[in-house]
């Protein structure tokens, strides 16, 4: 547990932040990578305070959240009941990262971080205890799946996140695309290139992502009622099983992406296999543990492929999502989690199963999508109405790494002896480059 959550921790910094970073413009590259950080600074000061509680206990509200006082401060936590915390904190933390790329280019600073605390107290603490903390999103008696289709003290038929498909992906993908249209378009959206600085750096990140999500999946099992040699046994044959499906799912979405790329655009392209590695991470997660290996092939590959084609939706629809986080983490945890009703090895549609876990997995989506949505409208006009959102025109026309950290990731006025860092505008960093 340990070394998976120091996996997560990975994940958020440095692999979210160089992924979205390389994504990024040159003169918001820094931001971006400190708005990584910060949602790890935050949350994790959140998450010890009232995370924790308002995630797993015993005192249920509404079937909804727990109640935030019962352990707050982790009071009456302790011994190796701490791991858990550590391990779902990182997953809080990254969470709230993965918003922070659709807001690239021109969302305060001061924003994102007065908006971190109140998005996980209202979004992403609830939808915790509602699938992983015996909520109305979970198998337990009276719950959504309870309801459907009833058992004996509990559902017959229980939803799947084996790792957060809702929580993380569908929940920061709604998000994303929430805050993006309350933020607005960055100026030149649609009318000028906005291409990644540094696609090295997004490789890189998409490697240590990758890396850091055996963590994240194969951490997540819980033993249950299970001891000594049984569940060691046990959990050597369940891990074995998610560590491989995470593989080639992702290695199969990689591919899928690849090959929309090559037949669209006539090219395959390293952003697109960073994307796709991506995408298949996002589909996995929740049904790692639920599927076979070639199960988890199908699913990659029609995720890959899936994100592919969803990414170029906001130039039809009109929302500005900076780096992809609709077409990557809503689109992925959409078709992972519904996936999961077709693919499943016990319960899914192509193996017999029926569809009762099909309508499941499709209703605790909606609700996830629902709840995310109006959750983040809340907190996305609570926090515009407090500091505002946005950034000044011409900050973000000079570049928010200035305006907001007075720093330059790529400091060029240093020779001139100049104390104020150049932040070069796309026009005439082409045309030196021409001129060169």
């Amino acid at each position: 547990m340990l070394a998976s959550a120091s996996l997560v921790l990975l994940m958020i910094t440095p692999g979210l932040a160089l992924f979205y970073g390389g994504m990024s413009r040159s003169k918001s590259v820094l931001n971006m990578m400190m708005m990584s950080f910060a949602a790890l600074g935050v949350v994790g000061i959140v998450y010890v305070l009232w995370g924790w509680s308002m995630s797993y206990g015993e005192s249920d509200v509404a079937m909804l959240f727990n109640n935030p006082f019962e352990t707050f401060g982790l009071n009456g936590v302790e011994g190796a009941s701490l791991l858990g915390v550590g391990f779902q904190l990182t997953f809080a933390a990254i969470t709230a990262a993965l918003i922070s790329g659709a807001v690239a280019d021109r969302l305060k600073f001061s924003a994102w971080l007065l908006f971190l605390p109140l998005w996980v107290t209202l979004s992403y603490f609830p939808l915790a205890h509602m699938v992983w903390g015996g909520g109305f999103l979970s198998g337990v008696q009276g719950g959504l799946a309870d309801l459907l289709f009833p058992g004996d003290g509990g559902a017959a038929v229980a939803p799947i996140d084996y790792a957060g498909g809702t929580v993380v992906h569908i929940n920061a993908g709604v998000a994303g695309l929430v805050l993006a249209i309350l933020v607005g378009k960055r100026l030149g959206f649609g009318k000028e290139p906005m291409r990644p600085h540094s696609l090295p750096l997004t490789m890189i990140g998409a490697g240590l992502l990758w890396f850091g999500w055996f963590g994240f999946n194969v951490g997540s099992w819980v033993p249950g009622d299970l001891t000594g040699e049984e569940a060691g046994q046990y959990w050597l044959a369940e891990s074995s099983l998610v560590w491989l499906n995470t593989t080639v799912a992702t290695c199969a979405a990689m591919l899928g992406w690849l090959l929309i790329e090559k037949v669209r655009d006539g090219k395959a392209t390293s952003l697109g296999a960073a994307s796709g590695v991506v995408a298949g991470l996002v589909a996995i997660t929740p049904a790692c543990g639920a599927l076979s290996p070639v199960g988890s092939i199908i699913l990659g590959a029609v995720a890959g492929a899936l994100c592919a084609l969803a990414v170029g939706l906001k130039y039809k629809l009109g929302y500005d999502d900076s780096l992809d986080v609709v077409g990557v983490h809503l689109v992925g945890g959409l078709v992972g989690t519904v996936g999961i009703g077709f693919l499943a090895t016990s319960t899914g549609l192509f193996y017999g199963g029926g569809v009762r876990q099909l309508v499941v997995q499709v209703l605790v989506a909606l609700f996830a999508v629902a709840w995310s949505a109006v959750a983040t409208l809340v907190v996305g006009l609570a926090v515009k109405a407090i500091i505002g959102l946005r950034l000044p025109e011409e900050d973000e026309v000079e570049g928010i790494d200035f305006a907001d950290h007075g720093e330059s990731a790529y400091d060029l006025s240093s020779a001139s002896g100049s104390r104020r860092p150049s932040v070069l505008t796309e026009k005439t960093a082409v045309q030196e480059g021409a001129n060169a």
